[in-house]
């Protein structure tokens, strides 16, 4: 078996003043405070997210 691919993300920005379902998406893919870093399965889903806020999120 292959191991999944993953990606780790690293939030950059507050999203403070932020749309309400932008920040609903910081908290779906795990990031709570500003620097706070995930490491999530690579999927379409996921990278859709990160499209989404990618003003708030850096690629690691």
């Amino acid at each position: 078996m292959t191991t999944p691919q993953t990606v780790k993300i690293q939030l950059v920005r507050s999203p403070i003043g932020c749309k309400e379902s932008h920040r609903a998406t910081v908290r779906g893919l795990g990031l709570r405070k500003m620097n706070s870093t995930s490491e999530l399965e690579d999927t379409p889903a996921v990278r859709g997210m990160i499209n989404k806020i990618s003003y708030l999120v850096k690629v690691l």
